[in-house]
């Protein structure tokens, strides 16, 4: 199974996520989201034509180390 390009990773004590892209077999940091909305701004800066669809898009979108649209802290 392939890796979805763009990786929300596990919340930080404070509860932000740090949000990354794959590309080109690399990842590049997009920055540290602290709700959907800092998500969605960072995937539309990034080029993503609907990033507000992407978060619930499986083959786009991974959340890792808690549940999808929490942001609370670790």
């Amino acid at each position: 199974m392939a890796t979805p390009p763009i990786v929300i990773h596990r919340p930080t004590p404070s509860g932000a996520r740090l949000v990354t892209v794959h590309i080109a077999g690399r990842e590049e940091r997009l920055g540290l989201a602290h709700s959907d909305h800092d998500v969605i701004v960072f995937l539309a800066d990034a080029g993503l034509a609907d990033p507000a669809r992407a978060l619930d898009t499986p083959s786009l979108v991974e959340w890792q180390g808690a549940a999808a649209h929490d942001f609370a802290a670790a």
